[in-house]
């Protein structure tokens, strides 16, 4: 249960929301049980005053005090039963929000080497079916299994007020056995299944993205069928593995059903000798069955959310590990402040990946406050993993870098599927529309969305695909350049920019950075913005 401890940990910060949860879904449980036992108890001493009149005795019988309990606990369990669907699903989803935000927290912080073990169809599996697969943890288990509990016990007073304190016991102990067998006997019988069938749909998940990604070069060479072929075949061991489980599942929850039943039948039973000597009337006697059979509804949820429980700590498990942070600095090893006007010290770098050679040993460099220094260097010789040791993305093996809050520019362009306004704003939340604009003309693409009818609120598309290559380079650069950051980190500024634009852009930011430290990197010197110094990278 360990893996789940930090996911249970963001569950507990919202103790109200929980409670108040807890207390709707106990309001539809016990109108369930009320109306059921006051509907039994009603209807049986209904048939003994009839069978008495019929026979010539007196009797009267009270109608409208239990027809009106009836009524309260019918509108009462739908208005709850509501209630509680309306205000838990909402809480699920603000879990979801703090479970989202706590995993991105953690990717962030992760190593990038960490980040890169994982291909992208296994990022989405951990963002979508891992993430799912938590945040319905309080809503499907931990609740249903306290409330249970609670109820169990409630149930268990109820008959010793009606009945005697040992026929409480027996039902007590019978009521035990259901709730062991509907909750920790169904976990521990399907905890292992349920833990590989997540890992096998992981992978099974992760082959069907590729097998979609890839099936042009799948066709290409005639393996679509045969990689087709695979995928049923691992389909069909997970679904095999599924039915296991789902039998097991099903087993419990009939055998914890039966219980609940057994209780009801020696409620009656050991009733009966109370009624006989007249210590109980019928219609109670009749009661208390009733409401155990009641307790169904609530143990009915229980084997199946046990039994999905093993799958959840293997999700739990996935997210833990792909989170971690192997590359952070071990807390005795302490990095100098920097001293002053210093922007960014290296000191004896040494960069490098598991199972590659070293990219750099012993590299050194201090740059210092207000100066532009360029870093050129053919494909592979480093300069974007250096760049990300800079910005504090990937951390050396040894040595080390500090430097001032900075703003990074990555090799790749990134742009969300959003409207230009909001691209821009990433870099400076409080830019004003002045500034935006301001921005684009240094960047060279104020006239280009001045012509658009929405300007400012021009949707990009997915990736910025309503753009050019170079026009979204440069959108990626405008939201750098708004950035109020003291660091400026650029690799490969101007990729897809011609060399017209490339030259009058370099002219118009060169004041907008004026007092800003600026690290630029690139292949050559004419993809490179102005610079006091250059330095050499050499495979």
């Amino acid at each position: 249960m360990s893996e789940l401890k930090p996911w249970l940990k963001l569950i507990r910060a919202r103790p109200q929301r929980l409670f108040i949860g807890a207390v709707l879904m106990l309001a539809a449980l016990l109108s369930g049980l009320g109306l059921l036992a006051l509907s039994g108890w009603f209807i049986t001493e209904t048939a003994l005053v009839g069978i008495l009149l019929a026979a010539g005795l007196p009797a009267t019988i009270n109608l409208y005090v239990p027809g009106g309990g009836i009524r309260f606990f019918a509108v009462s369990r739908t208005v709850s039963r509501y209630v509680e669907r309306l205000y838990n699903h909402d809480t699920v989803l603000r879990l979801l929000t703090d479970i989202r935000v706590a995993l991105f927290r953690k990717l962030s912080s992760a190593g990038r080497v960490q980040r890169r073990e994982l291909t992208g169809a296994q990022w989405l599996s951990r963002l979508t079916s891992d993430v799912d697969a938590l945040d319905t943890l309080y809503l499907r288990l931990i609740a249903p299994a306290a409330l249970a509990a609670f109820v169990t016990l409630l149930v268990a007073m109820l008959s010793a007020v009606l009945f005697d304190i040992r026929i409480a016991a027996g039902i007590c102990l019978i009521l035990l056995a259901a709730f062991v067998l509907a909750t920790l006997a169904t976990y521990l019988r399907t905890v292992t299944i349920a833990f590989r069938q997540s890992d096998q749909q992981e992978s099974l998940r992760t082959a069907v993205i590729e097998h979609l990604e890839g099936f042009a070069e799948l066709t290409a060479a005639g393996r679509t069928g045969k990689h087709g072929a695979w995928l049923l075949r691992q389909a069909h061991r997970s679904s095999s593995e599924q039915v296991k489980a789902d039998s097991r599942i099903g087993w419990h929850q009939a055998g914890s059903n039966l219980l609940i039943n057994l209780s009801a039948v020696f409620a009656l039973w050991a009733g009966f000798s109370l009624f006989r000597s007249e210590m109980i009337s019928g219609p109670v006697l009749v009661l208390l069955p009733i409401a155990l059979l009641g307790l169904a509804e609530v143990y009915s949820m229980l084997p199946d959310a046990f039994g999905k429980l093993g799958a959840t700590q293997a999700s739990a498990a996935r997210l833990n590990r792909d989170c971690r942070n192997p590359d952070a600095i071990p807390e005795a090893e302490v990095t100098p402040g920097l001293p002053a006007n210093s922007a960014l010290i290296v000191q004896n770098l040494t960069v490098k990946y598991p199972d590659h050679a070293p990219l750099f040993t012993q590299f050194s460099l201090q740059v210092n406050t207000g100066e532009r220094v360029g870093i050129l260097g053919r494909s592979g010789s480093g300069k974007s993993s250096l760049a990300d040791v800079f910005a504090g993305l990937l951390s050396p093996s040894s040595g080390f870098c500090t430097s001032l809050s900075c703003v990074y520019l990555t090799q790749k362009t990134v742009l969300f599927e959003d409207t230009l306004r909001a691209n821009l704003l990433l870099g400076n939340p409080g830019a004003s529309d002045a500034q935006l604009w301001r921005i684009l003309e240094l960047v060279d693409l104020a006239e280009r969305f001045r012509t658009e009818s929405n300007q400012l609120d021009t949707w990009l598309g997915s990736a910025g695909s309503r753009l050019s290559g170079g026009e979204a380079r440069r959108v990626a650069l405008a939201r750098v350049l708004l950035s109020p950051e003291p660091l400026v980190i650029l690799d490969e500024p101007f990729t897809g920019v011609d060399a017209a634009t490339r030259e009058r852009i370099t002219r118009q930011i060169d004041a907008w950075l004026e007092g800003k430290t600026v690290i630029s990197l690139a292949h050559g010197p004419d993809a490179l913005p102005g610079t006091d110094r250059v330095i050499h990278l050499a495979i």
